[in-house]
């Protein structure tokens, strides 16, 4: 592990639960990361996670999500961060109340719910995209860090309002 590779890492673990992403670069490929602890139960949050059609609704880079959230299913996405742009992703992990997982061929972003105690949830959301062609096109792609720092907010703010109302 390079000296550059541990600061970005201890950096990425120092903001845990705070919303603020982190980005990890190679010349391959590049991983976003945002993690953010939530006062709701697992189960709010994985509903948010997995009924598409509400996506716009709550959540503010999402401008469209057609088809089921359901293992082998695939969905299309619309986003803010690309509007013109249709992602066909195919959902590879399904594991209620704890791991999402979807993706194409030039990456996968993984959601994971983590019960840490006391009414507190970690909600974390990682996207690797690259491969051997990343170095032709890698300057194309926008920077992720606002939008999972937005999507991570927003799913905090709706989940804990859900919570609040129970």
């Amino acid at each position: 592990m390079t000296t550059a590779t541990k600061t970005q890492n201890a950096r990425l673990n120092d903001e845990v639960g705070q919303g603020k992403a982190t980005t990890v670069r190679t010349t391959f490929s590049r991983q976003t990361a945002v993690s953010i602890e939530i006062k709701s139960d697992a189960a709010i949050v994985w509903a948010l996670l997995t009924k598409a059609s509400d996506y716009p609704r709550w959540n503010s880079t999402v401008t469209s999500i057609e088809g089921n959230i359901a293992l082998s299913e695939t969905i299309k996405l619309k986003s803010i961060l690309d509007a013109k742009r249709t992602f066909k992703l195919k959902v590879k992990e399904f594991e209620p109340s704890k791991k999402l997982v979807w993706g194409g061929g030039q990456g996968n972003r993984i959601y994971t719910i983590t019960n840490s105690g006391n009414g507190i949830v970690t909600f974390s959301m990682t996207e690797k995209i690259g491969g051997l062609m990343f170095p032709m096109y890698a300057k194309m792609i926008p920077s992720f860090d606002r939008s999972f720092e937005q999507f991570a907010g927003d799913l905090k703010k709706e989940s804990e309002t859900i919570m609040s109302a129970k």
